[in-house]
């Protein structure tokens, strides 16, 4: 084999170009096996075959229609089974470079509709209010209805600065809504880091590509650097993460993990059973940590997830993931092209099957806004308002009351983002009842 790589949600078919089609763990397969044929029942696709050659209206090339009857058969299995061409089976192999043009979008398959599953931060999908869930029904003027996900990712991608309109069907709305994006160079950063308050990090993972395990455990050293060498507790956002390389979310969730399963698939065939097992040490040595998902976390993201969940190593918070959990095989052929075959489902530490179930949170929280209340133009009144109010022998700041009132006060975390106001106050707790040296 030239290589091998394992790959779950991978950015593949147009992902190049930004838009991305949710596939299972890439394992890619010897080419050399060839599998016993009925020929007694290809005497029906024969006669077919000769029936299009001469009496449809057009003539068609031999190649266009043989390739056209692989796609049938694979697409005819499941959502994720399919014929990879030259140009697909590249980008495939390209997919994780975390770069590419277009529009942002993990897409699937969904009763013949376009399905996103996440929309990437910072792409024209997101700043466009993209969200997870939608169905693309038309493209420009194009019905969706009757494609295949591949010649739909084809009217997807274009050169950067032109646009396109998706129509969607949104889960509440009274009707289609239109969005017009400009397609752009999509320049993907997995991992992004930030400290909510002292001792209390923050971590977002975007997606799982080849460097975000290194990624992840740089983002944590700076914050544990900030926080004079330890942390509190660690939130790992996941939400609208559309999956990536099994690699990474072994890796991730392997930094959290000394010992046991990590994820395990099983299949037919003996290439498609592998166990993978965490080695020892705790990058944030036991500290608590909240894990954010909702129904745009799928794939890599779910693996991690659900061995933290099953480890008993994290409190998951959020809405139920998206229920990618199949394993499909790529098989390279003698023509630069390739078949993936879905061979496998992957299971949690616990023996959980994902697929088509997600990962249900420990505490759900879904589609919650919050606003603020108006605030009274009268205060009440309190202690240090009384007449002769004795003061409580402390020292005042040095701060003058003029500078405090000149600050702008900056928008409560539970008006920006009310899970994630929820996961610090959970880990508060979490300290509180076990406090850490």
């Amino acid at each position: 084999m030239s290589f091998l790589r394992r790959d779950i949600g991978l950015i593949s078919a147009g992902a190049l170009l930004g838009v991305s089609l949710v596939f299972g763990q890439m394992v890619f397969a010897d080419r050399n096996v060839k599998p016993d044929i009925p020929l007694d029942d290809l005497r029906a696709f024969s006669e077919i075959f000769g029936r299009i050659k001469s009496s449809f209206v057009d003539t068609v090339d031999d190649r266009e229609l043989l390739e056209n009857a692989i796609r049938g058969m694979l697409s005819g299995l499941d959502p994720h089974s399919a014929y990879l061409d030259v140009s697909a089976f590249q980008d495939l192999r390209e997919g994780t470079s975390g770069q590419f043009g277009g529009l942002g979008i993990e897409v699937s398959m969904e009763d013949g509709f376009v399905k996103v599953v996440a929309p990437i931060d910072d792409t024209p999908a997101a700043r466009g209010g993209v969200m997870a869930g939608d169905l693309i029904i038309r493209l420009d003027d194009t019905p969706v209805k009757g494609m295949s996900l591949n010649e739909a990712v084809e009217i997807m991608r274009g050169e950067p600065g032109t646009p396109l309109m998706l129509t969607i069907m949104r889960e509440g709305a009274d009707q289609p809504i239109k969005i017009e994006l400009v397609r752009d160079i999509i320049r993907v950063r997995s991992v992004r880091h930030e400290m909510l308050e002292p001792g209390y990090g923050y971590v977002r993972i975007t997606t799982f590509q080849s460097p975000t395990g290194a990624a992840l455990r740089e983002a944590v050293n700076a914050l544990k650097e900030e926080n004079n060498g330890s942390l509190k507790g660690l939130i790992l956002d996941m939400r609208n993460n559309p999956g990536g390389v099994l690699d990474a979310a072994v890796e991730v969730s392997d930094a959290f993990i000394n010992k046991g399963t990590i994820v395990y698939t099983e299949g037919r065939i003996a290439d498609a059973k592998q166990r993978f097992h965490a080695k020892p040490g705790d990058l944030i040595n036991g500290a608590p940590i909240v894990v954010l998902v909702n129904g745009g976390s799928a794939s890599a993201s779910e693996i991690v997830a659900g061995a933290l969940q099953d480890h008993q190593r994290a409190v998951v918070i959020g809405s139920k993931t998206f229920g990618k959990g199949s394993v499909q095989t790529v098989m390279p052929l003698n023509n630069n092209t390739a078949v993936k075959l879905t061979t496998a489902r992957y299971y949690t530490p616990s023996g959980r099957s994902i697929q088509a179930e997600g990962i249900a949170p420990d505490i759900e929280i879904d589609g919650i806004q919050v606003t603020a209340a108006e605030r009274s133009a009268f205060s009440p009144v309190r202690e240090q308002d009384l007449s002769r109010a004795l003061d409580n022998g402390k020292p005042k700041s040095e701060e003058s009351d003029e500078a405090t009132e000149a600050k702008e006060p900056k928008e409560p975390l539970e008006i920006r983002d009310y899970v994630l106001a929820q996961g610090l106050n959970l880990l508060k707790g979490m300290n509180i009842l076990n406090p850490r040296p």
